[in-house]
């Protein structure tokens, strides 16, 4: 029987991996091969610690509880489109350097969701 540690990370993979949809909580403790008193600790434990949050929900007749990651796993597609992947002064750019993230107006605008054709910012900028 593995550890409780052990299951606690399993169940928090589980529920992360199930994204918006959330895991009811008796499958959860199915796919950890525990018993329910053991599934019902474990989502109580990691609710506790503020992992996740448990609603309640009439499941086939029966109330359970939905479990929802309280973190969203990180996705690349959030910077993709960030404006400091190609740019040209990259290597120089830094908090303290003379080319600053604190002054480019080019991530600027990108962060506050802008277009830059429309405010003129041109691509052969020497600022970024």
């Amino acid at each position: 029987m593995p550890r409780r540690n052990e299951l606690e990370h399993k169940a928090l993979d589980v529920i992360s991996n199930n994204g918006t949809d959330g895991v009811l909580q008796s499958e959860l403790w199915r796919e950890l091969d525990a018993t329910s008193r053991e599934g019902s600790r474990i989502a109580l434990k990691l609710e506790t610690k503020g992992l996740i949050l448990r609603e309640k929900e009439l499941y086939e007749g029966r109330w359970t509880y939905r479990l929802f990651p309280k973190r969203k796993p990180a996705s690349l597609n959030s910077i993709i489109d960030s404006p400091c992947l190609m740019c040209p002064n990259d290597a120089r750019c830094g908090a303290w350097s003379p080319i600053s993230p604190n002054e480019c107006p080019r991530l600027t605008m990108w962060i506050l969701g802008i277009d830059e054709e429309e405010n003129g910012i041109e691509e052969s900028s020497g600022e970024t």
